[in-house]
């Protein structure tokens, strides 16, 4: 089940997803951000910060992901990108339901400078994009 939810997570990065993140997110999915304290629920706020994250992290056109494990109901997958001139390097921890959703998005990255850059350009993206995701 996990290879066809990561298949279709890479449509929707590329643009070609008929239903966008509706067609891939449960309706409780738990988004884990890496510098908000506390867990996001539902499907609204997780497409919120999904939307402003690759925006953020794929706006400078470098974005990949460079190795995939996937097993049972998890998936990780590492990537690279730049951030205003940092380089970040991160995981996506991926996990899906029975039906094919995604239940839990949890992003991890490093190094600091990496997450300072990250926060600064998505609490730009949320605040200025009319997003009401909580941002620290």
């Amino acid at each position: 089940m996990i290879d066809d939810v990561i298949a279709r997570w890479h449509r929707y990065l590329a643009g070609d997803l008929p239903g966008g993140l509706d067609a891939l997110l449960a309706d409780d999915v738990v988004f884990y951000s890496p510098v908000v304290f506390t867990p996001q629920r539902g499907r609204a706020v997780t497409t919120q910060y999904l939307e402003a994250a690759s925006r953020a992290l794929a706006g400078a056109g470098a974005f990949g992901y460079t190795k995939e494990v996937l097993s049972g109901d998890t998936a990780v997958l590492e990537f690279e990108t730049t951030v205003d001139g940092k380089h970040v390097n991160g995981v996506d921890i991926v996990r899906c339901d029975d039906a094919g959703r995604i239940v839990e998005f949890r992003v991890m990255i490093r190094p600091l400078q990496a997450i300072q850059a990250v926060h600064e350009q998505m609490g730009r993206l949320l605040t200025t994009g009319g997003g009401s995701a909580p941002w620290p």
